[in-house]
């Protein structure tokens, strides 16, 4: 590979919560290693890989002009964002007045939902839930209202349409989430279920935040279709939030982006978003995404989906060789497993806090799935070289599903 994602990279001491911030946030983060085992961080959802060389570069080219005022975003910025998704996505049509600002997809989501509902009002959403959705509609005063997906014959998580219906009917809801691929299972949704779903929202005029963030992380062979993209109706009635920071691990540098074809919803949310005056670019963050969404970004990208289908790939067939009990649907997008120990704890008779607790005492600092309303689940990140996933899965054989 032209790039390095079989080294691990060292992150001590440079800002990076998933391996400083270990036993700092009760209830939230994983305890410290017990006295001899070093930690292999699988919690936080950023990447212990380096990220492509063009951001730095870019960035670094940017932070020798000694001036670092007031400044407008470039048609530089406005044109990588077109390219990418042209490119990447098939998108066509999108525009530079398409395309807005957001300090963060959470941001955006509540900007949206400040448009489309009133504060307490009631919103669906699919469980399991990403805790950023929990907590962003909790605190800003709305109802989330949770349609479980459920399993096909294949094992595989798929969206109970009846269900999302009669809440919608039932609940009065008059916008939604879509997590396009789904944070977090992992799910890339078919165009054909997307459809579907959308085919319910038209029909009782609901709107559609569709948070994209994974987008650009999808696996073995899989193809993410844009919510957007699937209907007339989508077209015009979706919100869709993107950002390069979960693919290029840039979340520190804060910025994502949102994109409207409808102009009385993109000007009713841009007026929303403006509101606190300080949902502005950093000119660091303007200048990284255009050195993400270049040729070297784009390689770079194809190498890092290679990396995370090996490393997958292993993770779930060792899990389903090793540990009777435990079960995984394996993701087709995302870096993350959500790990299901449900018959383990029964048939052992354990709790899913002790497996945790083995689990982060080994050195394996996995992130607790109840938040996410998994209520015997556990979420890993598997975003660091493969022999660091094989010591974590062989230190998970050997001290925690005994």
């Amino acid at each position: 590979m032209k790039f390095e994602f079989d080294k691990m990279l060292e992150r001590h001491g440079m800002d990076a919560i998933a391996v400083d911030g270990l036993g700092t946030v009760p209830g939230m983060s994983p305890d410290k290693p017990k006295e001899g085992f070093d930690v292999i961080p699988m919690w936080v959802a950023d990447m212990n890989f380096a990220t492509a060389p063009s951001i730095q570069e870019a960035i670094i080219k940017r932070a020798k002009h000694p001036a670092f005022g007031y400044f407008a975003p470039t048609d530089e910025y406005y044109q990588a964002i077109i390219d990418w998704h042209r490119d990447r996505k098939g998108i066509g049509d999108i525009k530079k007045e398409h395309i807005g600002y957001e300090n963060g997809v959470l941001g955006g989501v509540i900007s949206a939902l400040n448009v489309f509902c009133s504060r307490g009002d009631k919103v669906l959403v699919h469980s399991p839930t990403y805790i950023g959705f929990t907590n962003s509609l909790t605190n800003n005063g709305y109802e989330i209202i949770h349609s479980d997906l459920i399993k096909d014959k294949d094992g595989r998580w798929v969206m109970d349409y009846q269900n999302m219906e009669e809440l919608i009917v039932r609940e009065k809801i008059s916008a939604t989430i879509m997590c396009n691929p789904h944070n977090p299972t992992g799910r890339v949704w078919s165009k054909e279920e997307l459809k579907r779903a959308c085919d319910i929202f038209e029909k009782h005029g609901v709107k559609i935040i569709s948070d994209e963030i994974w987008s650009d992380i999808i696996l073995d062979g899989n193809r993410q279709t844009p919510t957007q993209n699937v209907s007339d109706y989508a077209h015009e009635n979706t919100v869709a939030l993107y950002a390069p920071s979960k693919t290029f691990n840039l979340a520190g540098l804060v910025g994502s982006y949102h994109i409207i074809y409808n102009g009385y919803l993109r000007n009713r949310i841009n007026k929303e978003s403006s509101l606190s005056h300080y949902n502005s670019m950093n000119v660091l963050s303007m200048h990284g995404l255009i050195g993400a969404y270049s040729k070297t970004g784009r390689e770079w990208t194809d190498e890092l989906n290679q990396t995370l289908t090996q490393n997958v790939n292993y993770a779930c067939d060792f899990i389903e060789e090793n540990f009777k009990g435990v079960s995984v649907n394996k993701p087709e997008g995302t870096y993350m497993l959500f790990v299901d120990f449900s018959k383990y704890c029964k048939d052992k008779g354990v709790d899913i806090g002790e497996i945790l607790k083995r689990g982060w005492d080994c050195g394996v600092a996995w992130q607790d799935g109840r938040a996410f309303n998994g209520k015997y689940a556990i979420r890993m990140n598997l975003a660091l070289p493969l022999d660091k996933v094989k010591e974590a899965f062989d230190k998970l054989k050997k001290y925690v599903v005994l």
